[in-house]
């Protein structure tokens, strides 16, 4: 499972690209991709998780993650871009006892 977050900007949002941006908003991580935002719509957060593939690296999450991005059919310019894959997460337990 990788997790992708790109930070960016958008140019000339439309109306309805406005109301599309509003009803994916969210912080949570999703395979269609979530928004938050700036109160102006114009600077952006959006998450996206996508399920692993035996030799998917982080250049495919990314790519992945901006075809998801481009499915809301805006203008955007990215900024920043961050991939976790959640394989490498080590989760550490406290000992019972």
């Amino acid at each position: 499972m990788f997790r992708v977050i790109i930070s960016g900007k958008f140019d000339a949002l439309t109306d309805s690209g406005r109301d599309a941006i509003l009803a994916a908003g969210g912080a949570a991580f999703t395979e269609t991709g979530t928004f938050t935002h700036d109160g102006s719509l114009s600077a952006f957060t959006f998450r996206c998780q996508l399920p692993a593939g035996p030799g998917d690296g982080e250049n495919e999450a990314t790519g992945r993650t901006i075809a998801a991005l481009d499915a809301y059919g805006q203008r955007y310019r990215i900024l920043r871009t961050a991939v976790t894959d959640m394989r490498d997460i080590k989760i550490r337990r406290k000992g019972r006892g």
